[in-house]
């Protein structure tokens, strides 16, 4: 049977508990959003069809568990990830500082050049943020991986974070001519400038 997309994606969305990663796929793929959300047990996926330079693609997005006690089992959600999307909240700082812990998981259960994205969720949340644009941004960079603030509630920056590192997968696949392979490796700086990386992301 012929296939009905172009391109086929595995993301992943990565963070601690209650940073806002299940609330970003229900924006994303349902594009609604609800303030009494469900903690997610293990992992939860769902797809999204989108359309992109003429291309197909369709995103098989993973929303993982973020507490500990669920680690072992998401850590296999990794494996034959094309991107991962780490997200913390800006009115956390606990949040961003574990940032680096997720990436850790990441470096040793993902393949190897997988694509990264960083988000700070919940930015319509001005008066408690905690973690300034400058400083994750600073950070991204560091890491040579693009960032952008999202809002779930008010869909800020949602779509540009899925489609930007979507974007990007297609790029790499068809410069090397294999439609279905092989994993992604950093998103481009031309990539981060057209993502609103550079400041569009902000409050």
């Amino acid at each position: 049977m012929a296939r009905d997309y172009d391109h086929l994606f595995k993301l992943v969305l990565i963070g601690d508990s209650g940073v806002g990663k299940s609330c970003l796929l229900l924006r994303f793929a349902d594009d609604a959003f609800t303030e009494s959300y469900i903690t997610t047990i293990g992992v939860d996926f769902r797809f999204r069809t989108v359309k992109i330079d003429k291309k197909t693609v369709k995103l098989q997005i993973w929303d993982t568990a973020g507490q500990e006690r669920f680690r072992t089992i998401t850590s296999a959600y990794y494996r034959g990830a094309d991107g991962i999307i780490m997200v913390y909240d800006v009115t956390s700082q606990e949040s961003f500082d574990h940032v680096n812990d997720w990436l850790n998981e990441v470096n040793r259960y993902a393949s190897e050049g997988t694509c990264k994205l960083l988000v700070g969720n919940k930015s319509d949340i001005t008066s408690r943020k905690v973690v300034s644009y400058e400083t994750a941004k600073a950070f991204a960079d560091s890491l040579a991986i693009p960032f952008l603030e999202t809002s779930a509630k008010n869909a800020q920056n949602v779509e540009e974070a899925f489609l930007t590192m979507a974007s990007e997968l297609i790029t790499i696949r068809e410069l090397v001519g294999n439609p279905n392979g092989p994993r992604g490796t950093q998103l481009t700086n031309e990539t981060k400038s057209s993502s609103g990386s550079n400041g569009c992301g902000c409050n």
